[in-house]
């Protein structure tokens, strides 16, 4: 195969582009770019004493492999990503979706502009701050602006359609745009402030309210005067609690690599105007590239979706495209990026710290996991198990009175949630109320695939007790038992008969397992059950809501799917559109008056509300 291999690279052009490894599956296993591609693959073949852990491992894994050329090395450096974000190779940095990371969004394109938290930046033109590392680190920045800034508090439907001032303006925390003259200019000002704030140029911004202050005591404004005193003295405060790193008072990212055994993450510490306004971590567990190649993969990927560059980013170590990505970066933020790796002084130091960030955050995760595979383990041999119970699953049913009935699995690996493997499902075949069916369905469905039901749990939980249970083992057992995996089934506590813990049962045993001291086995059981009801009743809720809104506006005579979204988009509700006037509903696109009037009539013999 390597002579297969070397003939085939001989008809290598020597330019630039990129190569895709594939393994004897045709799987693509590792990506990269080259300036020379011919060069580049060679060195996969040379003397195998001089072969590195990376190299070892392509050519041992590698079948095969495909070429693409490009005119310039920059297309190569593009062309490789989109390959990875496309293939995900093995062997690659491949980093997650970002969307579980918030964000603070202010749509400067609005006339008032207000905060909201967004879980996926996009391009829409609005300003984005962060992402924060937790729920809880964006909410306490949002109660900072919401304290110390009177922008508006609403969402975008309820400003355009409230009446009177709500409770924030009444505490003055807001300026009610939405009710009252509130002057343009004044407006903009305070959401200048803001920006400023949320870009860490909080010093900045406390000079400024100073000087105002002081300009507005020599008025004799005195009122005003205190306003601004507060404000600075709330802003002060918040400075207290950051921690100053540099001198220069610029924005930069710090970037650092930690690796255990076969663990590696990155770290990242987000520096602005010189205060550290956040650290987050990112898992690229896997991957055979060295600690240069993990940094500069992880900046193109990181930093081609990223809200905002900053004008400086420090690594650890040198890395091969640096002036191409230090372009790439340029054309990315409209202004000059500096991509440098310091040896001495304040930067050098930053980078260390960020190293011991790096290095105490790995060694959390690893202790995390070894408690989590000492739950599982303990599982096994409480429950008696027949695997180790690495990828469970779990099912549970919802609805109201046989309306709209569905179901819900959720998936849990190594002991961690699984959310990509997460599936709704809506009853199909029962026009009945009837759980037990619901159950046989939704089962059936899952496992009854072949090859395409892969892969199979090895514990199997049904939120019910006895009854579910055995219902799942008739399923199996109909469907050839699947492999033979685990199966049980959890049910709540009956207070009625005097019970305190929820009861779990076995296939084949009348009385449910008692857990003695392990009552956290109990409660990781419970854990994953909650997490099933959960996901079953949002997904519930979701399909109430849409029936809710095709039977109120579909049964209304002239009204389609274009002005449906029309009054939706505008009212935000049904209720508001009920209470609506007339002439509020004939001033929006497509609507006349006979359409208005039968809206009316419509949905004044109709009490649905969402």
């Amino acid at each position: 195969m390597l002579n297969d291999l070397a003939t085939k690279i001989e008809r290598v052009p020597s330019g630039p582009g990129v190569y895709l490894m594939r393994d004897s599956e045709g799987r693509v296993i590792y990506i990269g770019k080259a300036r020379d591609l011919k060069k580049r693959l060679s060195s996969y073949f040379r003397n195998a004493k001089q072969w590195n852990m990376k190299t070892a491992i392509l050519v041992q894994k590698a079948s095969s492999f495909d070429t693409i050329i490009t005119s310039t090395e920059k297309e190569a450096l593009i062309l490789e990503s989109n390959l990875i974000k496309r293939h995900k190779p093995r062997y690659n940095v491949v980093l997650k979706d970002d969307k579980r990371y918030p964000s603070l969004r202010l749509d400067i394109n609005s006339p008032y502009p207000n905060l909201t938290i967004v879980r996926k930046p996009k391009k829409d033109g609005a300003l984005y701050f962060g992402p924060y590392a937790s729920a809880k680190a964006v909410r306490e920045t949002l109660n900072i602006v919401n304290k110390a800034f009177k922008l508006r508090k609403c969402k975008t439907n309820d400003f355009r359609n409230r009446t009177r001032p709500c409770l924030h303006c009444q505490m003055q925390r807001c300026l009610a745009p939405c009710c009252m003259d509130v002057d343009p200019s004044d407006y903009d000002e305070m959401v200048r402030e803001a920006i400023l704030f949320l870009k860490g140029r909080t010093p900045d911004l406390i000079r400024k309210i100073k000087k105002e202050m002081e300009i507005a005591s020599e008025k004799q404004e005195f009122e005003k005067a205190a306003r601004l005193r507060d404000k600075m003295f709330a802003l002060q405060t918040t400075v207290e609690k950051q921690v100053a790193v540099t001198t220069d008072f610029r924005d930069r990212d710090v970037l650092a690599v930690a690796t255990r055994d076969e663990r590696s993450l990155v770290t990242i510490f987000a520096v602005r105007g010189g205060y550290l306004m956040g650290t987050r971590h990112f898992d690229v567990s896997g991957s055979i590239l060295s600690e240069s190649e993990v940094i500069d993969t992880f900046i193109r990927q990181y930093y081609e979706s990223a809200p905002f560059i900053p004008e400086e980013i420090l690594i650890p170590t040198d890395i091969e495209n640096n002036e191409l990505i230090e372009e790439w970066l340029r054309q990315l933020k409209g202004s000059v990026v500096r991509v440098h790796h310091p040896r001495k002084g304040e930067k050098a130091r930053l980078i260390l710290l960020a190293k011991e960030n790096a290095e105490k955050e790995l060694n959390d995760q690893i202790a995390v996991d070894s408690t989590e595979a000492n739950i599982l383990a303990r599982l096994q041999q409480r429950l008696r198990l027949e695997r180790y119970p690495q990828r469970i699953e779990c099912f549970d049913n919802s609805n109201i009175s046989g309306t709209e009935p569905v179901a819900a699995m959720v998936v849990f690996e190594t002991g961690k949630p699984k959310r990509a493997d997460y599936r709704k499902y809506r009853i199909k075949s029962v026009d009945r109320h009837d759980d037990y069916a619901y159950m046989a369905e939704v089962l059936k469905r899952r496992f009854s695939k072949g090859k395409q039901s892969l892969p199979h749990p090895d514990l199997l939980v049904v939120d019910g007790g006895k009854g579910q249970l055995n219902i799942a083992v008739s399923v199996l057992k109909e469907l050839g038992n699947l492999g033979g995996f685990d199966l049980i089934g959890i049910a709540k506590k009956d207070e009625r008969r005097g019970e305190t813990e929820d009861k779990v049962y076995k296939a084949g045993r009348a009385n449910p397992v008692n857990f003695g001291k392990d009552r956290d086995l109990l409660l990781f059981l419970q854990k994953i059950r909650d997490e099933a009801h959960r996901f079953a009743i949002s997904f519930h809720r979701q399909r109430r809501r849409k029936r809710s809104l095709h039977s109120a506006l579909d049964s209304v005579p002239g009204i389609g799917k274009k002005r449906k979204e029309i009054l939706l988009k505008h009212f935000g509700s049904m209720k508001k559109i009920r209470e609506a006037h007339l002439e509020e509903i004939l001033s929006l696109p497509g609507m006349n008056r006979k359409i208005a009037q039968a809206i009316k009539a419509g949905l004044a013999t109709n009490i649905l509300e969402i």
